[in-house]
This record gives structure tokens, C-alpha cells and sequence, in this order.
């Protein structure tokens, strides 16, 4: 039987390559950083797509952290949390989260897909309604998707089509409603404007959860996410996010929030229940991380720094770059395959990025998305944009 499936694969991915869309993994042979090194390049390429925005992916700091953790602690857990693979450093983390985001209680997860996906099924039934973007990150979609919960989407941080769903979700006699939303939307670089959700929320009698995964460490006056850039403590109900970008750039997810959501999620999320706890190797230089932001702002001044300087340069280069307010610069291409080409070319001249196209981006919304971090220093930016404008006019984005 599986000739005939093989041969329908290979027909599935021949299609794939055809149109532009198949996508190649490049192998790193260091530690993520600033620069790295790439298997089959010639020396060290710099590093413009990856999640680490606060440079912290290779810190020493948190690598004597985790090899502390682990000394003490061990290598893993073995078991799920409520079995035995609940450490006093699982408990610890959760508090620093909690005390972080001005919640009363979190929970961890293998990853914020898995804090998405199971957090609405055990908390909304038939009975209620989910609100969510439409440009929501796919563990949100996925979520949804596994509770029963009626479902509304509306246009990317559109208020108007926001207030028409809640509306229409009060007409069909929902119970209760909870708006959706990424802090961050990981493609656009957009934040999600909470002030306007958190008003519309109280208005309309509706919860509100936000995916913070793109947003804390990096956006607000001292990067703890969109909470502090709106000021938005306690309308926000529901943080979701990961350990793997900003902070430390590892694995781990998390939901915070009040104290019933995080005990309900204990009893009842399906990813917490069946899977095994967070290494211990992890949560410990998870901790040194929350002290060391605690101790200063400096590396989140210095991604805003980064941030504002790259995308003026591009601008002024001539570049499509859409509107940002995070790290993430999405410099629009439009076509898939030109998106690849301009990777290539732009690893060939020492700077590593990635294209973005269906169906990561919709159709005819092709990109290169840079990504800027605190570990990048100016002459790193300059490098990053003289490549682009030298690429950039050869493949005929720029012309002049």
C-alpha cells in the first residue's frame, strides 16, 4: 500500500518545489549568536532570523545557569507534572512569570504551541464564543479548533470587525467571550492594539487573552510586553507565551493569569497533563534570566536602538518595509520565488535571513523577515543593509 501513498508524496512535494514554496533547511554548526556558521559556507554569516531578540540564546551567564540546574537537579524529569515531574525549580519559574506579567498564577508547558492548544478546550464549552484575529499565530487556530466553542474571526486589528463579531456572538447567546489575539503578529511585526481590545472587552462583556510570544522582552517602555506599552494591567485576563525567543531562546512555554484559569488548565489541559515537565536545565537558566532583567533594561534599550536604526537605513535605501513597532522588519518581495533567490544571494554576501511565502504569508505576500536583536552591533546593521541594497539591485527591487 505505501508504493501507491509514496507515489502520491512525491507528486505533493514535486508540486511544492515547482511553485517556489519548498522549503530547505539550513544547517548552524555553532551556538545561535549574532554570527554564526553555516554548514557548506565559507566563514561566519550574520544572523538576521532568529527569535533571539535579547541576544541571550548564547549567554554564558545562562549557561552556567543551566549547567548548575542540571548538576543539581538532573538531565530530565521522566514523568508529567502531576505524577512526578514537579521540581521546586518548576514552582520557583512559575512565580517569576507570575511576577513578571503582574499575574496571580502560571502554569509551564513544552512549548506556547502546546499553552495555545490547550488552553481554550478546558475552559469554554458549546455554550461560548472565541474571538480571534485573523492573523493569529497557528497555535491559537489550532486551538480553537479543539474546543467546542463557537468561532468568529475578525480583520487584523480591525476594532470595527472586532465589535461586529462580539455583537453577533451576543445575538447567537453566547455565554461567555474571550477575544484572541498575538501580542506581536510574528509576519507583519505589528502589535495588536490593546488599549482599543481592552475597551471593547469591558463594553462588551468579553475576556481577553493575548499570546505574548513575539511581544514580551521587546515592546513597552521596558520591554514587558503590551500590558506595559498600553497600559493594560488588569484587563488583560490571559498572557500566553514562550521561553524560546526573547527569554533565553530555549524551549518552554507558559500561560498566566488568575489563579481559577491556571488551576482549571492543571486539572484539564491535555498538552500539561500528557507531557513530560521542562528539563531542569531549562527552568534554571529561565531563572538567572528573570533576575537578569530584573537587574537592568539595557539589552531591550539596545534592540529598540537596533530596531529604529536598521529600518531608517532601509527606508532610506528605498525598501518596501511595512510599519513595525517590535524587532521584526518584514521587508515585502511579493513574489515566493524572488524571496528565495534574495535569501540565497543575501547568504552569499555573509548575511543569513529567510524568505517568507504561502502558506507561511498569504499569496502575493512574499517577504524577507529580518529580525533584529540586542546581540547585533551597529557594523552588523551596516553590513545587513549594504548587502540588501546591493542584492536588492541586482534581482531589481532597487533601481537605483
Amino acid at each position: 500500500m505505501y508504493k501507491n501513498f509514496k507515489d502520491h508524496l512525491a507528486k505533493e512535494l514535486d508540486s511544492i518545489k515547482e511553485a517556489g514554496l519548498y522549503k530547505n533547511e539550513r544547517v548552524i554548526v555553532t551556538p545561535q549568536s549574532a554570527d554564526i556558521k553555516v554548514e557548506g559556507n565559507d566563514g561566519e554569516v550574520l544572523n538576521f532570523c532568529a527569535n533571539n531578540y535579547l541576544g541571550l540564546a548564547d549567554n554564558s551567564r545562562l549557561i552556567e545557569a543551566a549547567r548548575e540546574a542540571m548538576e543539581n537537579r538532573g538531565y530530565g524529569m521522566s514523568s508529567v507534572r502531576f505524577i512526578c515531574g514537579t521540581q521546586d525549580l518548576h514552582k520557583q519559574l512559575e512565580k517569576a512569570i507570575s511576577d513578571y506579567f503582574k499575574t496571580e498564577d502560571t502554569i509551564l508547558y513544552a512549548a506556547c504551541f502546546d499553552a495555545n492548544g490547550g488552553l481554550f478546550e478546558p475552559l469554554f464549552s458549546e455554550e461560548d464564543a472565541i474571538i480571534s484575529d485573523s492573523l493569529n499565530h497557528a497555535s491559537i487556530i489550532d486551538g480553537v479548533r479543539l474546543c467546542k466553542a463557537k468561532r468568529f474571526r475578525y480583520a487584523n486589528a480591525d476594532m470595527e470587525d472586532l465589535e461586529r463579531c462580539l455583537k453577533e456572538a451576543d445575538n447567537q447567546g453566547c455565554r461567555f467571550k474571550i477575544i484572541a489575539t498575538d501580542g506581536v503578529f510574528s509576519m507583519d511585526g505589528n502589535v495588536a492594539p490593546m488599549d482599543k481590545i481592552c475597551a471593547l472587552a469591558e463594553k462588551c462583556g468579553a475576556l481577553v487573552m493575548v499570546d505574548e510570544s513575539h511581544s514580551a522582552g521587546v515592546v513597552g517602555p521596558t520591554g514587558h510586553g503590551v500590558a506595559e506599552q498600553f497600559d493594560c494591567y488588569g484587563k488583560i485576563d490571559i498572557f500566553t507565551g514562550t521561553l524560546g525567543k526573547a527569554f533565553g531562546g530555549a524551549m518552554g512555554g507558559f500561560t498566566t493569569g488568575p489563579k481559577e484559569v491556571i488551576d482549571m488548565l492543571r486539572q484539564r489541559s491535555r498538552p500539561y497533563l500528557f507531557s513530560n515537565s521542562v528539563a531542569p536545565s531549562i527552568v534554571g537558566a529561565s531563572l538567572e534570566m528573570f533576575k537578569m532583567l530584573k537587574e537592568s533594561n539595557e539589552l531591550n534599550a539596545k534592540l529598540k536602538e537596533n530596531v529604529n536604526y536598521f529600518r531608517e537605513k532601509m527606508l532610506a535605501a528605498g525598501f518596501d518595509i511595512k510599519p513595525t513597532q517590535s524587532a521584526i522588519c518584514a521587508v515585502m518581495l511579493y513574489d515566493a520565488k524572488l524571496s528565495q533567490e534574495f535569501a540565497a544571494e543575501m547568504q552569499k554576501e555573509g548575511i543569513f535571513v529567510t524568505g517568507f511565502y504561502y502558506p507561511v504569508v498569504p499569496k502575493g505576500q512574499a517577504r524577507i523577515r529580518v529580525q533584529l536583536s540586542a546581540a547585533h552591533e551597529r557594523e552588523h546593521l551596516d553590513r545587513a543593509v549594504d548587502a540588501f541594497i546591493k542584492v536588492g539591485r541586482k534581482l531589481g527591487v532597487l533601481n537605483k
